[in-house]
């Protein structure tokens, strides 16, 4: 299934990350992980929703502070 990553920016806007086709396998882990790992970076998995229509899956991503 074809995923889409957004991050919510500080200001409300949503900026695509990116949109690859993930496995079966990899869409059944999100029920055991709060955290994603992309391009190096560290987000926290805030929703998701099955875009029917599209046949796609987005999530809303927030990013994680590194200090």
């Amino acid at each position: 299934m074809s995923v889409i990553l957004y991050e919510k920016m500080p200001d409300g806007e949503l900026n695509a990350i990116e949109e690859r086709v993930w496995s079966s396998n990899m869409i059944a882990a999100l029920e055991h992980v709060n955290y994603l790992v992309v391009g190096g970076r560290e987000f926290e998995t805030v929703e998701g929703r099955l875009n029917v229509d599209e046949g796609k899956l987005e999530l809303l991503l927030v990013p994680m502070r590194t200090e």
